[in-house]
């Protein structure tokens, strides 16, 4: 399920917009802010260890950050928005050891339209 999330949220611009980007904004005091520290989790992942995984918590109604070791073990409120894959093999053959360079490239081409209809369906 993660691999679909993750191409299925690229082909965008990585302009952030709609309700989520508003959501972000307000859950952690900017969407900046929000970004700031989904890029820290997803590079304390770096060197092929996991997931970085923005999702609705159904429960307290809040964004998180998470971190997920494989498609087995998510949090188990949460509904997915933006599926981040930071193991090796899915950066390696062109960035290196460089994965802040991969993150860079996954938040450019990241599509919000996506995110936001993941955002309001799980809203709903």
């Amino acid at each position: 399920m993660l691999h679909e999330l993750y191409f299925g949220g690229l082909g965008g611009n990585g302009e952030a917009g709609g309700s989520v980007r508003d959501a972000l904004a307000t859950a952690y005091g900017s969407f900046d802010a929000w970004e700031a520290e989904f890029r820290r989790t997803a590079m304390s992942l770096a060197g092929g260890s996991g997931w970085c995984v923005l999702t609705w918590n159904a429960h307290t109604q809040s964004l998180h950050n998470y971190w997920a070791w494989d498609h087995m073990h998510g949090a188990v409120t949460g509904a997915p928005l933006i599926a981040l894959d930071m193991y090796e093999h899915s950066y390696h053959m062109d960035y290196g050891t460089a994965a802040a360079r991969y993150i860079d490239a996954f938040m450019a081409n990241l599509d919000w339209e996506v995110v936001d209809a993941r955002f309001r369906a799980a809203i709903a």
